[in-house]
């Protein structure tokens, strides 16, 4: 096992597990503090209001809900879009098949049919030809959920022309499209293509403000006022009223504006540490995937898993998640620094020391 390179108790800690991790700044906090509020149940709560206005504005759409988390805006969206025993099409390895911990079957009443993607892109010929017949026998096919950007390839960009070609053959099957849009706001500043544009696609789309942005709370779903009008329902069904919401909507709204741009920060260190990591042994990275803030690393070649170098990672200073039994993920953020990514850099250099 390598040594830790230091015994301080007060050694700092280079937390890369997600970008969920983020805290307020004080600036977001005095807003947060300061912000004006009501009961947004009554839709009284001008902070929410406020929110939910721009993010219409920002993606195009005729109207926004805020909700409690990126699942929960998921879990609403596929309720307006479908019945029970529809089926919903998704990549495989999706965040809506593997890490809502099977709520549309529980909460929709739908099945999911995962199909494999590469960079978390589907071929639109492929999505067709798993389009169910019109027939008793089989569930019928409703909904089309893309990801972007992707988190299980590694924060991977759905390109925007292979989105109008699925838009064109769901129209043609009387399809609806929903985006998992969490990251979109990566997607947005590493393409230079706006949210609107994304959006325009879609019947609904979800983006969160605890992730890249560093609001402590809340993801948003747009759509049109029918689709709204529809996700309040089932967002009192879920009980996700929250009353004086206005105190975290502010948090939101402080992200939007001081921390959307700077997300092309986070993906340059992200890039920058890619490249040195995959020169080290036994640490494989396809760079290709390493298009905005995550960084997915193959470790098999150590003959270790992938939870025990992320243990020795810990004992050293740098906090990662196993991915899987052979894979962990990185994610830079606004906490991490320039700093941060060259110590991350010598303290895999130490670990893998031990394996080659």
């Amino acid at each position: 096992m390598p040594d830790k390179l230091t015994e301080n108790i007060f050694m700092k800690i280079i937390d890369l597990r997600s970008d969920t991790i983020t805290r307020p700044d004080e600036g977001m906090r005095r807003a947060m503090a300061q912000a004006e509020v009501g009961d947004d149940v009554f839709g009284e709560d001008p902070t929410v209001n406020a929110l939910q206005e721009k993010m219409a504005e920002l993606t195009g759409k005729e109207a926004a809900l805020f909700v409690t988390s990126g699942t929960q805006a998921n879990q609403i969206s596929i309720n307006v879009h479908t019945r029970p025993g529809n089926e919903v099409i998704c990549e495989e390895r999706a965040h809506i098949f593997n890490y809502e911990a099977g709520a549309p079957a529980l909460l929709s009443g739908v099945q999911i049919r995962p199909l494999p993607g590469k960079y978390g892109i589907l071929d639109v010929k492929q999505v067709e030809e798993a389009i169910r017949p019109k027939n008793h026998h089989f569930p019928q096919t409703r909904l089309i959920v893309l990801e972007n950007t992707h988190n299980r390839w590694g924060g991977t960009i759905y390109p925007l022309e292979e989105i109008k070609k699925m838009r064109q053959m769901a129209d043609r099957y009387g399809l609806r499209m929903h985006l998992d849009g969490a990251r979109l706001w990566n997607a947005s500043v590493a393409t230079g293509i706006s949210l609107k544009e994304y959006a325009q696609y879609f019947d609904s789309v979800s983006l969160c403000f605890s992730k890249g942005l560093g609001a402590p709370v809340g993801s948003i779903i747009v759509g049109s006022k029918e689709v709204i009008e529809q996700a309040h329902y089932y967002r009192k069904v879920y009980g996700g009223g929250m009353r004086q919401a206005g105190i975290i909507a502010a948090g939101a709204l402080y992200a939007i504006e001081h921390n959307f741009e700077r997300l092309s920060e986070d993906h340059r260190r992200a890039k920058m540490l890619a490249e040195a990591l995959n020169e080290f042994p036994g640490m494989v990275i396809d760079l290709q995937s390493v298009q905005t803030n995550i960084i997915i690393i193959d470790t098999s070649l150590t003959g270790k898993s992938a939870a025990f170098i992320a243990e020795q990672l810990e004992q050293n200073g740098v906090r990662v998640i196993p991915f899987s039994p052979t894979r962990i993920r990185l994610v830079t953020h606004l906490h991490i620094t320039d700093e941060d990514v060259e110590q991350t850099i010598k303290i895999f250099k130490q670990v893998c020391r031990a394996f080659s």
